[in-house]
């Protein structure tokens, strides 16, 4: 199943503020962080690391 990049972070970011209540920088930040990584040089390697 394929699902869109903004939709998982939209999921991830919801069920984080609603578990553990971070402040709202801290998400936006690691939000937009996971965001740019997946768009870098380094997303080959993140994502054999991760299968």
């Amino acid at each position: 199943m394929n699902v869109p990049l903004w939709l998982a972070l939209l999921v991830v970011g919801g069920l984080g503020i609603k578990l553990i209540r971070p402040p709202w920088w801290l998400v936006a930040v690691l939000l937009l962080g996971g965001y740019l990584l997946a768009d870098s040089l380094l997303a080959p390697l993140i994502n054999t690391t991760i299968k």
